[in-house]
Order: structure tokens, then sequence, then C-alpha cells
């Protein structure tokens, strides 16, 4: 049976739900999901700094949607709009948030994907902070505007390792969800 995106929604959004998106990535809702957030933090009194990493890490995740999105597997794409994403943001009884976001990927990114971020995992601050500094200094911007530093700076910014998951949708896509951790 391949994934089911409705489902694996439906299951991020238990809990205590801040902000709830399912649906193409444009800028407009970069830029209504971070005021948005922003908004939802201030009115529950959250204090200046998780707000701010929050945020940051909120525009590392939406960038990141916004321009690695692949396309989508021809069984979904008349049912799901084009630059199709998810992203939930959620707190638990400790006051630590996270916000999760997921795209379909093809297969061959995988192995990518996976030895990227778990070497990022296995970083300690100080080695993040030298990655960070090497990426900044010796990377040229790829054709998608980056360098490879949104995850490394997710990591250095929240202090916690980043979980992930690959759920099978068939045998060219899977659907990649990231889960990241401010508390």
């Amino acid at each position: 049976m391949s994934f089911n995106v409705d489902e694996f929604f439906n299951k991020l959004n238990t809990g205590n739900v801040i902000l709830s998106y399912k649906g193409s990535i444009t800028t407009e809702v970069i830029n209504g999901s971070l005021e948005e957030i922003e908004a939802k933090l201030d009115e529950i009194g959250e204090s200046s700094k998780i707000k701010k990493k929050i945020y940051n890490v909120l525009v590392e995740s939406l960038q990141n949607l916004y321009h690695h999105v692949d396309d989508m597997p021809d069984d979904v794409s008349t049912q799901l709009v084009n630059k199709f994403g998810i992203l939930v943001i959620s707190c638990d009884d400790n006051n630590k948030y996270r916000i999760s976001c997921g795209n379909f990927i093809s297969s061959e990114k995988i192995k990518y994907l996976k030895d990227k971020i778990d070497k990022i995992n296995s970083l300690s601050q100080n080695e993040l902070k030298d990655m960070y500094k090497f990426i900044l200094n010796h990377q040229k911007l790829s054709a998608k505007g980056g360098g490879g530093l949104g995850l490394v700076d997710i990591a250095r910014k929240t202090g916690h390792k980043m979980e992930y998951s690959f759920m099978n949708h068939n045998n060219d896509y899977y659907f990649f969800n990231l889960d990241i951790f401010v508390s």
C-alpha cells in the first residue's frame, strides 16, 4: 500500500497544534505562515528567545520546501497542487515545539539527504559552527539559491537533533518528513 498524505497529515495534527498547512508552497504561503506564527506566539506570551528560534527555523524549513520540492508522483499529481508540501507546528506539555515539514522526493535523493542529516546530527555545536563557516566561505550558491547552509543552520539554532523519515509511496517516490525541535 502506498503512502497516504491525508492520513499522515491528520496524524501530525494531534495535540496542541499552533499552525497547520497542507498545499502549494508559495511566497504568499511562506509570508502568511511567518506572520501567523509570530502573532500566535505573541498571543500565548512566548519568550522572545524562543520566538526568534522558531521564526528562524520556520524560515529555513519553508525555504527548503519552496526550493527543493520535487515533481510529484503521477498518481497524486492530479489530486494535489504543484510545489506541494506540509507544515505543522505543535507544542507539547513541556513547551517543546515541533516543526514538521514534508514533501515528496524522488527515491534517488534519499541517500544524499539521509547522509547529510546524519552527518549534521553527529556534530557537536562547535563542529556545526565550523561546518557553517566552512560552507559559508567555500561553497558556491546552487541553482536553487542555497549553498547547503539551511540544515546546518537549523541544527545550530535549535541545539537538537533533527528527526526524519522516508515513507514509501512507490518505487520512484517517497514522502520525506523532517521534525525539528525547539525548546
